[in-house]
């Protein structure tokens, strides 16, 4: 029996690696990123900048020519690390992190709709954040293409009601990803005890997706350990 055909964008590291790795076994998962091939098994690599529209446009192409199909999308890769003021923000690197991470996902969102053609179920999932109505100072480029990536999705969800397809959106809080050392207050700040980890937005990951979920449409799941919820004043 053939697997179904997950695609996957930014699978170098962190949650998209940690997505690509835990559904490999079951899905036939094709990783996209700028970065390196993870080197994975059962992870098939395209190499692409999800802001070069041309690029990205011929990959699908290519995955088309291989497998034909795909019956789900984690619109998951972009700029996650730019910190800058705004008098020190250029507005060409404000653009090009919309263009990455807004345009990057409605881009693979339009080409991943013929991939899904005639299929029976599809599933887009966008990894938003909830920097999206939250934030730090210097984060203004990121959190306004992760609001945009938040619109898309509710606007999404209704455009393609025609079809058996759901898009969702997942909003992590602080996800820890690097080698860094967490302090005891870094976890006790949250309601939930802990920061988060890539395991959890896999398990969110997973019930989106599920073949048989398609009544939660349209949704913005926030996964931050309650965070969000919490009211904080500085001492």
């Amino acid at each position: 029996m053939m697997k179904d055909v997950m695609i996957v964008t930014g699978v170098s590291q962190g949650i998209g690696y940690a997505i690509a790795q835990t559904f490999a076994n079951q899905y036939e998962v094709i990783g996209l990123d700028i970065g390196e091939d993870p080197n994975v098994e059962g992870i098939h690599f395209y190499q692409v900048d999800l802001g070069d529209k041309c690029e990205l446009k011929c990959v699908f192409e290519e995955i088309y020519n291989q497998f034909g199909r795909a019956h789900v999308l984690i619109n998951n890769g972009g700029i996650a690390s730019l910190i800058k003021p705004i008098d020190e923000l250029e507005i060409d690197t404000f653009k090009r992190v919309i263009d990455v991470n807004l345009v990057g996902t409605f881009s693979c969102s339009k080409y991943f709709l013929e991939l899904n053609k005639d299929e029976s179920y599809g599933r887009i999932v966008n990894m938003a954040s909830t920097r999206a109505s939250q934030n730090e100072p210097h984060w203004d480029a990121y959190g306004a293409s992760k609001g945009g990536i938040v619109s898309l999705t509710y606007s999404l969800a209704i455009s393609l009601s025609d079809r058996p397809i759901t898009v969702n959106a997942i909003s992590p809080g602080w996800i820890h990803t690097s080698d860094e050392s967490l302090r005891e207050i870094d976890h006790e700040q949250h309601p939930s005890g802990r920061v988060g980890e890539p395991k959890d937005i896999v398990r969110a990951v997973r019930y989106l997706i599920d073949r048989q979920n398609d009544f939660v449409n349209g949704q913005n799941l926030i996964v931050d350990g309650g965070m969000t919820k919490k009211m904080i004043y500085e001492e």
